[in-house]
């Protein structure tokens, strides 16, 4: 900027614009400033960007002051301040904290006393990022966890020459830092066990959800560097957690809808089932000697994997086929078989390194009395012979997501006329699956819990949505294309189209199913427990009903319109339920 500028005070003051009453800077301001601006010795050509710019350097200034006067006090004497910062007395400092939202003013004290005393490079740039972040902290429903986990995160990569250049220097990476820090327990234990993807808050490119064929390759590519079977199956379990951490990222910086880490939660399942199965093959051929597999094998995803519609604290649901080679002994192609389906079990059950993914085979024939594994013919078999109705519902799930792909193909060809039957359902059936539902919701929801708070069991809950859903598709899906789709608001949204289901009830069900979906995610991502007894129940305690209402959007103290919101969503839903399920 020019001497010239100086000499104008609009430049720097502002100008008013009485003609409209609008504020100061609205753009028939600016334009009337930048219309005054050859008396200043701007050109008309080059007078609306230097007005834009000077604006931008003003409110800097502004922002900056603001920072300087009432954060910085709070940073300790011991922080070794230059003489232009003001260090608050003990006190002093202690209310401030208190008056921004700190509940342990002492421990946050000590924690800025620990980042910031010294003269190394790295408290040096963390007296400069803590001013501001103090108050970003403070913006979220856990500053103190917030600031702890800084704290933590700052010392484990306190050698690393990035990360404090990252923050200092990029536009927007220390800000979601802090967001992810202060909101999400989750996403804070994650980034502190996986500290580089700090990295990733400076690039949305880093946030978007990876390819299938990408991960593969990724997949490939880390077992191929290790020989041990337990490193080669938690080789996969570090993929799913990295990705898990990037959607948890995404959620908490609201940079995507439910379906999106909802496919990236269950694309990470995905990824470890498939190395799971490489691992639990080779290794099974390995102690046989053979020179390969007796069979070709197939895991079919179930249950909210198959529809992609995991959460953060969902199990696998599978069913495990095989098909033993022309040639193989049937009795070692079994046996070879059962091994695979418990090896797979275990490599990714097992406690570890990695987090485990529990995968749960319940639901194959016969239930859990039933083999864990099953040629195709012998599926062909029992579904010919005995499939009862909630196999047919839970055959709605089926999709295959690892082993041989010819298989899939022919898995899904014989039970597409068992979940999509010509003619729909018989009576008798229809009345056993209102049997077994009302049965689940008697026996299994937890004592203790109201059933208006039980987001997957109770009123209104996922339960009623999905098996509303699930019953209309086995009813209509012979006839309706559209139907033959394992996601339930496809399915839904293919009711509605085909004028099965009125567009009002449609919605209705629809906006429960999401909520109750998107509490769930919140629950596990703002407490960090990721167990489903938890994840299942709206939280009676205010601060774990405060962040989970702060992860869906809602403004701080108003986790009692949360509250609300899901009792009348819930309520509405179970009146829909109630009279397309049972008639």
């Amino acid at each position: 900027m020019t001497s010239t500028t100086g000499s104008c005070a609009s430049w720097s003051t502002g100008c008013s614009c009485t003609g409209c009453g609008a504020p100061s800077w609205c753009p028939p301001t600016r334009r009337a400033c930048a219309g005054s601006a050859a008396r200043c010795g701007w050109t008309a050509s080059t007078a609306r960007g230097a007005l834009e710019k000077r604006l931008r350097q003003v409110r800097r200034e502004v922002r900056d002051l603001h920072e300087e006067i009432f954060y910085r006090p709070l940073l300790p004497a011991t922080a070794r301040l230059s003489a232009d910062d003001v260090s608050l007395a003990p006190e002093a400092a202690r209310a401030r904290l208190a008056a921004i939202g700190y509940h342990d003013p002492d421990g946050a004290i000590r924690h800025i006393a620990a980042l910031t005393e010294g003269i190394s490079r790295a408290a040096a740039i963390q007296r400069h990022l803590l001013p501001v972040m103090l108050g970003w902290f403070a913006q979220g429903p856990g500053p103190d966890s917030g600031l702890l986990a800084f704290r933590k995160l700052s010392e484990t990569m306190g050698t690393t020459h990035w990360y404090l250049k990252l923050l200092r220097d990029s536009a927007g990476a220390a800000e979601r830092l802090a967001r992810l820090l202060s909101t999400s327990r989750y996403a804070a234990d994650a980034l502190g066990r996986l500290p580089e993807a700090v990295a990733w808050l400076d690039d949305d490119e880093e946030l978007a959800p990876r390819t299938t064929e990408a991960l593969a390759a990724e997949l490939g590519a880390l077992q191929a560097r290790r020989a041990d079977a337990v490193e080669r199956a938690m080789a996969a379990r570090y993929l799913r957690r990295r990705e898990l951490l990037r959607a948890a990222i995404g959620d908490v910086l609201d940079l995507g809808d439910h379906a999106r880490s909802a496919a990236m939660v269950s694309g990470a399942a995905e990824i470890a089932l498939q190395g799971a199965l490489r691992v639990a093959v080779d290794h099974a051929v390995a102690e046989t000697g053979a020179d390969g597999p007796p069979s070709r094998y197939l895991v079919v995803a179930m249950g909210r994997l198959g529809g992609r519609e995991m959460g953060y604290a969902s199990d696998a649901d599978v069913l495990f086929v095989h098909e033993p080679l022309p040639g193989a002994d049937p009795e070692t192609a079994t046996r070879t078989a059962l091994a695979v389906a418990t090896a797979v079990r275990q490599l990714l059950g097992r406690t570890g390194p990695e987090p485990a993914l529990p995968v749960d085979a319940a639901l194959r024939p016969e239930g859990r009395n039933g083999p864990l594994t099953r040629t195709l013919a012998s599926y062909a078999e029992y579904y010919d012979r005995w499939v009862e109705p909630w196999e047919r519902q839970a055959l709605l799930r089926a999709r295959p997501v690892a082993g041989d792909p010819e298989l899939g193909r022919r898995f899904e060809a014989l039970v597409n006329p068992l979940r999509y039957p010509a003619g729909g359902l018989a009576d008798g059936e229809v009345r056993e699956l209102r049997r077994i539902k009302a049965r689940v919701e008697s026996e299994r929801l937890p004592r203790g819990v109201p059933p208006t708070r039980h987001l997957k069991l109770g009123r209104g809950g996922l339960s009623d949505v999905e098996w509303t859903v699930q019953l209309l598709q086995l009813q209509h899906a012979g006839e309706v294309a559209g139907l033959r789709t394992t996601g339930t608001l496809d399915a839904l949204h293919a009711l509605h189209e085909a004028g099965i289901v009125p567009v009002e009830e449609a919605e209705r069900l629809a906006e429960a199913w999401l909520l109750a979906s998107r509490i769930r995610d919140a629950i596990v991502l703002g407490t960090g427990r990721a167990t489903a007894d938890r994840a299942d129940v709206l939280p009676h305690e205010p601060a774990d009903l405060e962040v989970v209402a702060r992860l869906l959007g809602l403004r701080p103290g108003r986790r009692l319109d949360l509250e609300e919101h899901w009792l009348r969503t819930s309520r509405r839903a179970r009146t829909v339920a109630e009279e397309l399920f049972y008639d």
